[in-house]
């Protein structure tokens, strides 16, 4: 009999028992957590309480505390040294608006990150911890902001949905252990680059709660993540590193968070460099561990006992803090026998697997949002198409986004169309330009139109990549840059059948293309499977349901500033004035739904009651199709500012042709709340509420009524 089955078939306390004799409380697998913490802290020097509280913590022989490495990145697929499965980007994975699918993304890569670790795999850091920066949950205010690609759009709501099935799906549901930890980035209000380590953003009390912590305050109190990282920036002249505020009473004081909070690297060195807060990373260290910061890098283990030493410090305040670190290290098992750890037993063969790279390509698929159609251009009759130009910077090029691992095969869009395409088409190929390129080459130009023209169909393949959109790097312009609007027109008027595919992450306006090209489908930066799935899209093995998480504007003279964080200025659907070139929550079908009457029960409620929502959809086309039937509520007469209509909930489904079903949605009283500055609490008022229901933001197709009453 095996180890394993061993731990399966004796009693826990059995076990226990025959393995604890002669070793101190800590290592007892049958005592609580907590008891087994505070053993354990009680027996370390303060040098070594500091060694703990750095993300490269060193082993403590001794006492039998392993080193680690602390943690890394998995915003779609685990960063190795060695390949694994490379889902679509975040924002891509909000275009599913399928909160299930992430579900099971975070779930397979959380499986191949345990594997990793069981084999001792490294990253370019060493070896992998248990510690996961990610989700990224900040959210895309302005579509300048170079970080896109790493969250899930403009809305706090739909952010909320994606982050807690992700949490969930990276954390495991072991009622003992975790799979991993999942660190959520960046709280908060992180949301520009130029100057990040040093800038302020000034931000109401309203706006912080109503709209840049709902979605945090979600993947706490439902998804239970484990850790959060404190963003570089300050709020209202505040670092949120040392902010008690961000980090005690809301975090803990409201939320009920008992997880640990790190900074971002090179955070609590940023208090003396650049926001001169504090003149000593004594000082500094002090602020950060008393305001509720836990982990660190170099600076903690370094000067946290000068800190203590020096009376800036109590030294329980350490305990508590390397205390709540410790905590999730005993969850994830490393303390434990290894035998007793569920999750030690994922073989290795999940890594990089084929249900894994099948589920990527199921995930490629969904996130494709197709934007425009006229006169039903798309899908492409392979059979009647003889020769295909593929044209543009993005054909036979991959780009795999921010903190990407290593891809085993990754499908360009022009490997995607020659695997797809009838046999004896011609597929031809012409860059036509790069990315950046300013200066127009007009031979290259030349030669892509020239191409076009004596094809059946020309495909063109643009947008951005990481020179220019990425962390550290904001955008100036949402145009597509250097030549590529050119490359468009020049293609277009060579050969009018032309399709633009557009692989990006934050919002291109083209508005030229919209007014002149048949067809335009944005597939974002689509992990290894996205040159498939785009191809499975175009000829019509797949029917696009996607659907945009955020705004696109038509310019950026429609967008306040990038320094200004209230939203109610004019950012988002919610507050937007203007009209959009392609609305929130916007995505066409090769089918048609029609929507049903809506019924609202009741039709008045308390403040703290519920309403339920329900309406009858139907495919009414000739092909199957995901519709994403959207739930928007507005405030019809508030005492404050409110926005001209809110998500509050959205159901992805799959209806055949003529096929119909009742989607119905629950809305709690709390969902009609504003954020009362006097009161410091969340307050519904009496009042009238529209109900909207709709296939994106702006395409409402039905409509109800209610009404709150007084207490």
């Amino acid at each position: 009999m095996n180890l394993l089955m061993m731990a399966v078939a004796l009693p826990v306390g059995m076990l226990a028992a025959e393995q604890m004799a002669g070793k101190p409380l800590y290592l007892d697998p049958t005592q609580p957590t907590d008891r087994r913490v505070e053993d354990l802290v009680s027996r370390m020097t303060l040098e070594e309480k500091a060694s703990q509280m750095f993300h490269g913590a060193p082993a403590i022989e001794r006492l039998g505390v392993p080193e680690t490495d602390g943690w890394n990145q998995c915003l779609h697929g685990v960063c190795a040294a060695q390949p694994t499965t490379m889902f679509p980007v975040s924002i891509a994975l909000a275009a599913t608006w399928d909160p299930e699918l992430i579900g099971q993304v975070a779930s397979a890569i959380s499986d191949e990150a345990r594997a990793l670790h069981s084999l001792g795999a490294k990253s370019g850091k060493g070896k992998l911890g248990l510690f996961y920066r990610a989700p990224v949950i900040n959210i895309s205010r302005d579509p300048r902001w170079g970080r896109i690609n790493e969250c899930y759009g403009e809305d706090p709501f739909l952010t909320s949905r994606m982050g807690v099935a992700f949490v969930k799906g990276l954390q495991g549901d072991d009622p003992k252990y975790l799979k991993l930890v999942s660190t959520l980035k960046h709280y908060a209000v992180n949301n520009q680059e130029q100057g990040r380590t040093s800038l302020s953003a000034e931000v109401s009390e309203r706006m912080l709660h109503e709209y840049w912590l709902p979605h945090f305050r979600a993947c706490m109190t439902e998804g239970h993540a484990q850790s959060i990282m404190a963003a570089y920036n300050a709020i209202n002249g505040v670092p949120c590193v040392v902010s008690k505020l961000l980090l005690t009473d809301i975090l803990r004081g409201q939320w009920g968070f008992e997880g640990f909070v790190v900074s971002d690297t090179g955070g609590l060195g940023s208090l003396v460099k650049s926001h001169r807060f504090t003149e000593s990373f004594e000082e500094a260290v002090a602020k950060a561990v008393l305001a509720g910061c836990d982990l660190d890098d170099d600076q903690f283990p370094e000067y946290l006992p000068k800190a203590v030493r020096s009376g800036l410090l109590p030294e329980r305040d350490l305990d508590r803090a390397l205390s709540r670190i410790l905590k999730a290290r005993f969850r994830l098992g490393e303390f434990d026998p290894p035998e007793m750890v569920p999750y030690n037993s994922i073989p290795p063969e999940v890594i990089d697997c084929q249900q894994h790279r099948d589920l990527a390509l199921r995930t490629a698929r969904e996130a494709i949002v197709l934007l425009s159609n006229k006169d039903h251009f798309l899908p492409l009759d392979r059979k009647k198409i003889k020769s295909i130009a593929v044209i543009g910077p993005h054909a036979s090029m991959f780009t795999a986004g921010g903190y990407s691992g290593k891809a085993s095969k990754a499908v360009t869009p022009l490997e995607g169309i020659t695997n797809r395409v009838a046999p004896g088409t011609e597929v031809l190929y012409a860059k036509g330009c790069e990315i950046l390129e300013t200066k127009h080459k007009e031979a290259a130009s030349a030669e892509a139109a020239a191409m076009a023209a004596d094809c059946d169909v020309a495909i063109l393949f643009v947008g951005t990549d990481l020179s220019a959109e990425r962390e550290g790097l904001d955008r100036t312009d949402i145009g597509l840059p250097g030549a590529q609007e050119e490359l468009i027109q020049e293609t277009y008027r060579a050969n009018p059948r032309t399709v633009v595919v557009l692989m990006n992450a934050g919002p291109l306006s083209v508005s030229w293309a919209k007014d002149n090209v048949p067809a335009i489908v944005e597939a974002w930066w689509n992990g290894e499977e996205g040159g498939n799935a785009i191809a499975d899209v175009l000829f019509g093995d797949h029917n696009p349901g996607g659907r945009l998480p955020y705004t696109v504007y038509e310019s950026l003279a429609q967008v306040p500033p990038q320094t200004e964080y209230d939203i109610t200025k004019g950012f988002t659907y919610m507050y937007f004035q203007g009209k959009a070139l392609f609305p929130f929550g916007h995505g066409l079908s090769y089918t048609n739904f029609a929507y049903g009457k809506l019924v609202v029960t009741p039709k008045r409620l308390s403040p703290d009651g519920q309403v339920n929502i329900s309406l009858d959809v139907r495919n009414t086309g000739d092909r199957e199709g995901d519709e994403v039937v959207q739930l928007y509520v507005h405030d019809v007469a508030c005492s404050v500012k409110r926005p001209v209509k809110e998500l509050r909930g959205f159901e992805r489904i799959h209806l055949q042709p003529g096929e119909h079903k009742r989607v119905s949605f629950t809305l709690p009283g709390e969902q009609l709340a504003f954020y009362g500055v006097e009161q410091k609490r969340f307050v519904v008022e009496p009042g009238a509420f529209e109900v909207l229901v709709g296939s994106s933001s702006e395409d409402i197709r039905a409509r109800g009524r209610l009404e709150v009453a007084r207490r």
